[in-house]
């Protein structure tokens, strides 16, 4: 990198040749190399002083550094470091002024020293260490050096000079499929850290350490932060914290939120399954068109990477595992936006919401047309909490859209974020989906035009003359039938009306005719007051209780509602409630 922290290239080369070649281009002028690798090694057996020095105070961090003494193959003649140095002309005395020099510096304390961590990331290859938790760990230090781009001194990893070269590093990181691949990558990550711990070391000579001497060997390294504290450890893999000082300390540690979240995966996994069956179940007993209902559970790299974000060199969250709410993340996708609302207010009435964001009203506060989404974190209530022991505490981040909200997010996501937009092309991008925005928000309101229209429409269809076929009322007859039976109602999920006309059919009920006349016997509206809707219901919701009113506990033991009994028991308590 240059002296304004621009990055400048990234390489990996393995002979001492090709390292002299890599540089040359960068060091015929003024230059700092800093070099990660013993440069001046006098003693024969354990540490240098510049070790022991540095041990003392980076060891509780596990930032310490092994053991350099000539009795080591690799330190019984010159150390390379000093060979590469000497064939590039460079001086290696850390305090030299010379305009040409090398020093030997080390990434492990550098990380704890800058970014304020409780204990080194864990992203080097170890026995016990699986490829995701490397990935992981080394996705956190990606993301503190990003940090760094607001830093002091500044780092610019996107200069057009590196032609990219961070990016294809990150992704190498995020695809890589072996230990191998990521060795690869985290070597060069290593060397961008090194490069800056030179920069920080010209600009910031005051902030820096140089442990040992010249001539028994150095290391420098940013200073230890004087009220910086270790993360304990404990008997278990469970970090141990005396007070709450340390607690805060740990808590904005990125490494350890990281560790701790890879040990919880496979439960947020479990509870993202669950999360989804329980809204789906819900969406389904109010009878609420929706067309799809999935959920993710945050991986490791996501987390990582935004456990490592800062704010002006200042964590983002303080305590990630708490307060990186979409850990457990769902979504539900509707056809027409009059569905959504009515998705929020199943949610609303049957979990605890503890936020409720209207993404496209504040895209629409500040008169612009954008990203439409709803967001919602939810909880179980107390009571569902017994019956789902293992979700209890767990929040979960609803997002709810229209199919065309959908598809706008997804391109413009893939299109702004995963790809590259040329800063000429932004302004003219800026507007093609502003564009965009407004004519599927116009798409939505007509679609919704159209449903009312064709609700209001609706007469009551004759009834089948085929009597070969399925003995069941067709969905087509059942959808037209009900939307003039109950014109306040919205339509229901097409596999809905199918499902019910099974549940007619054990009913023994197989005609229009039968079922008008039962349903011309039913009070509609003390079903309406005994139910309280706090939303909506669709036209199956309105049949579905109408069937529980005169069938009662025959309805329930219907085979096809085996799934549902204890549901339909609540329901039918509740009709049969004198108000």
């Amino acid at each position: 990198m240059d002296g304004d922290g621009r990055l400048l290239a990234v390489s990996t080369v393995i002979t001492d040749d090709e390292v002299v070649e890599a540089l040359k281009p960068y060091t015929e002028g003024d230059c700092l190399v800093a070099i990660d690798a013993p440069l001046v090694v006098t003693n024969a057996t354990g540490n240098r002083a510049a070790e022991a020095a540095l041990n003392k105070d980076f060891a509780p961090f596990d930032a310490g550094a092994h053991p350099t003494n000539t009795a080591r193959a690799e330190f019984t003649g010159r150390p390379r470091g000093a060979r590469i140095a000497s064939q590039l002309g460079l001086d290696m005395n850390p305090r030299s002024g010379r305009a040409r020099r090398a020093i030997e510096v080390y990434p492990h304390p550098a990380t704890v020293a800058l970014f304020r961590l409780g204990r080194t990331l864990k992203y080097k290859s170890k026995s016990g260490r699986s490829l995701e938790q490397l990935r992981a760990e080394l996705l956190v230090l990606l993301g503190l050096i990003e940090s760094l781009q607001s830093a002091d001194p500044r780092l610019q990893l996107d200069s057009e000079a590196s032609d990219g070269a961070w990016r294809r590093l990150r992704t190498a990181v995020e695809v890589a499929q072996r230990k191998s691949e990521l060795r690869l990558a985290e070597d060069q990550v290593d060397a961008v850290l090194c490069a800056y711990i030179a920069l920080f070391a010209t600009s910031h000579p005051e902030r820096t350490t140089t442990y040992g001497t010249f001539e028994q060997g150095y290391i420098v390294t940013p200073t230890l932060p004087a009220d910086l504290v270790p993360t304990r450890r404990s008997q278990g893999s469970e970090p141990e914290l005396a007070d709450d000082a340390e607690l805060d300390l740990r808590s904005a540690d990125p490494g350890t939120a990281v560790r701790r979240y890879a040990e919880q995966l496979p439960e947020v996994r479990r509870a993202t399954a669950d999360y989804v069956e329980i809204v789906r179940s819900m969406l389904d007993d109010a009878g609420i068109n929706y067309l799809t209902v999935t959920g993710r559970a945050k991986t490791l790299t996501s987390f990582a990477a935004k456990a490592a974000r800062t704010v002006d060199g200042r964590p983002v969250h303080t305590d990630p595992l708490s307060e990186i709410l979409d850990q457990i993340g769902l979504r539900v996708i509707t056809y027409v936006h009059s569905d959504v609302q009515a998705v929020v207010d199943v949610l609303n009435e049957q979990l605890v919401v503890h936020d409720d964001r209207d993404m496209g009203e504040e895209t629409a506060s500040e008169g612009r047309f954008g990203y439409a989404s709803r967001h919602l974190h939810v909880e179980l209530e107390t009571d569902d909490e017994q019956t789902h022991p293992h979700l209890a505490g767990r929040v979960a981040q609803v997002q709810v859209r229209t199919v065309l909200q959908h598809a706008w997010a997804e391109f413009e996501h893939d299109i702004r974020y995963k790809g590259t937009i040329p800063d000429e092309h932004v302004p003219d991008f800026d507007r093609r989906f502003t564009l965009a925005a407004g004519l599927l928000e116009l798409a939505d309101r007509e679609f919704s035009t159209i449903r009312e229209r064709l609700t209001e429409s609706m007469a009551e269809p004759e009834p089948s003359l085929d009597t070969s076929a399925d003995p069941r009322i067709t969905a087509r007859e059942l959808a037209a039938f009900l939307a003039g039976q109950y014109a306040d109602a919205g339509w229901s999920r097409t596999d809905h009306y199918e499902w019910i006309g099974g549940l007619l059919l054990e009913l023994g009920i197989t005609s229009l005719v039968e079922l008008g006349e039962l349903l011309r016997s039913i009070d509609s509206d003390t079903i309406v007051e005994r139910m309280g809707y706090r939303h909506p219901p669709t036209a199956v919701r309105r049949l579905d209780d109408a069937l529980l009113w005169a069938h009662g506990d025959d309805y329930v033991a219907l085979s096809a509602n085996a799934h549902r009994v204890e549901a339909l028991r609540t329901r039918l308590a509740k009709m049969r409630q004198e108000s």
